[in-house]
């Protein structure tokens, strides 16, 4: 389940995917399969082998993309998802969502 983002930014990121750019969206969840973690970002992209690529510099594999039609992406969490946000400049998303006391 997730909370804690807006319809807009939603309908942002799945434009963004969907035309093809690899586009992080980190938002409040709840899994019972991972009840430590409190956040997810998902990175997705349209183009698969984009995605795959881009994952590679972080070393996630391609096996790991959850094929979800028009929407294909990774989901980040715990260390991976820090360390991916800041090599990625989004320190806005880890300030907004209080990352650092969230997955340690």
């Amino acid at each position: 389940m997730a909370f804690g983002l807006s319809k807009r930014e939603l309908a942002e990121w799945k434009e963004r995917v969907a035309s093809g750019e690899v586009a992080l969206l980190t938002h409040f969840w709840y899994d019972p399969r991972f009840p430590q973690y409190k956040t997810v970002t998902k990175a997705g992209c349209s183009d698969k082998t984009t995605l795959a690529r881009w994952g590679e510099k972080y070393g996630l594999k391609a096996e790991w993309i959850h094929d979800r039609e028009e929407f294909p992406h990774f989901d980040l969490l715990g260390d991976d998802q820090l360390r991916i946000l800041r090599l990625e400049g989004l320190n806005s998303h880890i300030k907004r969502f209080n990352l650092k006391e969230n997955i340690f």
